[in-house]
């Protein structure tokens, strides 16, 4: 089970084709209403606006019970708050955020976290995708993380295609 506490993985995901890789690798895909509220925002990309209009019966909202106070964690956002109460009211498998602050304070609730990157690499590690090819389109995008982190993730599904 994997619940969504941060836009950018779900944006990125969409705009690259590949969200279908969620219902893929993880049984049960939820979002909190804030994360859905950012989703919806003008500034959101077009193409995941469309899709989260209608979004697939797989991409489940779901409300904290208890959510918690901006007074809590005050550097997180809405949809990060709620995500973190959700997946411990589930006692999620992970949770699905690409934003450092959130990450780190999800793990220091011993919650998994995972990323746009990390979902690109378990996909491929299941030969769902081709990792060089979905990396290539993700940088076609706004999407920044370090050449160097690139180049691992490359280097990882270059020695596993080898053990094949």
């Amino acid at each position: 089970m994997l619940v969504v506490a941060d836009t950018s993985p779900i944006n990125y995901l969409i705009l690259i084709q590949h969200e279908l890789l969620l219902p893929t690798l993880y049984t049960q895909v939820l979002v909190p209403p804030a994360v859905l509220r950012e989703l919806e925002d003008p500034e959101t990309p077009e193409p995941v606006r469309t899709w989260v209009a209608h979004p697939p019966v797989w991409f489940e909202r779901r409300a904290p019970q208890q959510p918690l106070a901006e007074t809590v964690f005050p550097t997180l956002g809405s949809g990060e708050r709620e995500a973190i109460v959700v997946a411990e009211e589930v006692q999620a498998d992970f949770v699905l955020i690409d934003e450092r602050d959130g990450r780190r304070i999800a793990q220091s609730r011993a919650l998994a976290v995972i990323g746009t990157l990390g979902v690109l690499e378990e996909a491929a590690a299941r030969s769902l995708i081709d990792l060089p090819r979905a990396l290539a389109r993700l940088q076609a995008t706004t999407f920044y993380a370090s050449p160097a982190l690139f180049e691992e993730l490359l280097a990882r599904d270059a020695a596993r295609k080898r053990q094949l």
